[in-house]
């Protein structure tokens, strides 16, 4: 019996699409025509690569709309934020399509007696891993400065966003990449885990990226190390958002609801552990509170949705248990705390206050619409307490004192740190994170080197 995958409707529970499944044979032709395109990438000018992105921007504008619904679709996202979704990915290719072939030019290096520079040339083609929450921005992120750097992709996206997968594979070769340059793979979720190994011990796979969990992500840095290949892992977080007694409470708590209620709570990067001193504790969680009671939770194909369902109802079950694991453990539940009646998978947008470590909704990754409040006397216990996590992806300081924010940032530690403003990803800075929340970059410079062997040349006079 073929394997299949299929998609199902969060916002309703009903299925959308099934896909037929690649066997083995399916795979490895695959795999053969994708390397056979990169190696003939890697020889096009960057001028040129970079020029493709470019079309790449505008053809995610023409089809901003498509991407839009199919986001919204398959993983429930609201509508005004898929489509941001989709405008960030064409900014980024904007950014690559100008900055890329600066970036990646020979820099020369004085040496008397040779002449020497660096080049940073194509690694190859590069197995990407990606996940269902941000469907489209999480590939391009990846795949604009890895094209432009001369590579090739395999991407094997998550089964419940495989329409957006395949969708994207088509976008790039309407946008003017070579066909099969950015190559779809379906496979069958209980065959991932021994598939994505056996590619990256291919020969003709350079390197793999994996943004997801931390899981998954163990599993993929294992067998790139079996394998002695470059991996680049974007895991989970439970990013600290540090209030001190000086911040502006009312403008701190707007960003926090924000920071913890974008993509339903459904992000690596939002805010999940909130640490407010306590001199300011009770404004604080009074405004956040009622910002979250305020937030507008309902179909997400209506532009005044802010909370629509969680993607799968397994990943509602989890938010459950945190939410029950911590009461029971004393955190006091403020608001929310219950799954939502009826079709799809909605869950109400909850806070917990007096949380701290050894509490299920402070200690792990809580991927959906939940907020974990713990009060600190003074500065050095709210270092404590951002630092009490086996993560450290991002982290927001608010204080009406920039210097101090930076200050007590730079004792917690993060791949990213705010100061007045919400974590968030932008193609001009480098992203990733510390800790179990992964290694490498990406983004910026450092984002589009990560995928190129730097190499040196030195030529003898």
């Amino acid at each position: 019996m073929t394997a299949t995958t299929e998609t199902v409707n969060p916002g309703t529970g009903q299925p959308i699409a099934t896909y037929e499944a690649f066997d083995g044979a399916r795979i490895e032709a695959a795999v053969e025509r994708a390397y056979d395109v990169s190696r003939a990438w890697a020889l096009v000018p960057v001028a040129e690569r970079a020029a493709r992105a470019a079309r790449l921007a505008a053809t995610l504008r023409e089809h901003s709309a498509r991407l839009t619904d199919l986001v919204v679709a398959e993983m429930g996202k609201p509508a005004a934020e898929a489509a941001g979704e989709v405008e960030k990915s064409a900014l980024t290719a904007d950014y690559y399509a100008r900055q890329g072939p600066g970036i990646l030019a020979d820099e020369r290096v004085a040496i008397d007696g040779a002449e020497t520079w660096v080049a940073y040339e194509p690694a190859g083609l590069v197995l990407a891993v990606m996940p269902w929450n941000f469907p489209v921005w999480q590939v391009m992120r990846f795949a604009i400065p890895s094209l432009v750097a001369g590579n090739g992709i395999l991407l094997k996206h998550a089964a419940n966003v495989t329409g957006s997968a395949l969708a994207l594979q088509d976008l790039f070769t309407e946008a003017g990449f070579p066909e099969h340059l950015v190559t779809t793979l379906v496979i069958a979720d209980p065959d991932v885990p021994a598939v994505t190994a056996q590619l990256i011990e291919d020969d003709r796979i350079a390197a793999v990226t994996l943004t997801g969990s931390n899981r998954a992500g163990a599993a993929v840095g294992a067998a790139a190390g079996r394998a002695a290949k470059k991996s680049v892992l974007e895991l989970g977080g439970s990013d600290a958002f540090v209030v001190l007694a000086d911040a502006d409470v009312e403008r701190a708590a707007a960003a926090a609801v924000r920071a913890r209620f974008t993509n339903s709570g459904q992000s690596c990067v939002c805010a999940k552990r909130f640490i407010v001193h306590e001199a300011v504790a009770d404004a604080f969680t009074s405004a956040f509170v009622a910002g979250v009671e305020n937030l507008r939770m309902g179909d997400p194909r209506d532009p005044d949705t802010q909370v629509g369902p969680l993607a799968r109802d397994d990943l509602r079950a989890a938010i459950q248990q945190q939410v029950e694991e911590s009461v029971a453990a004393g955190a006091r539940l403020l608001t929310g705390g219950k799954p939502v009646p009826g079709d799809g998978y909605f869950y109400q947008p909850t806070v917990l206050a007096d949380t701290g470590p050894g509490m299920a909704a402070f200690d792990e990754e809580t991927f959906g619409p939940l907020a974990a409040l713990a009060l600190a006397p003074d500065d050095d216990e709210a270092v404590r307490l951002a630092n009490a996590s086996a993560y450290g992806l991002g982290l927001s300081v608010w204080t009406a004192d920039a210097a101090r924010g930076v200050d007590i940032a730079r004792r917690i530690t993060s791949g990213a740190a705010f100061i007045n403003a919400v974590v968030a990803s932008d193609p001009r800075l480098p992203f990733g994170g510390t800790k179990r929340s992964g290694y490498g970059r990406e983004l910026a410079a450092a984002g589009i080197r990560e995928f190129t062997n730097t190499r040196t040349y030195w030529v003898s006079a």
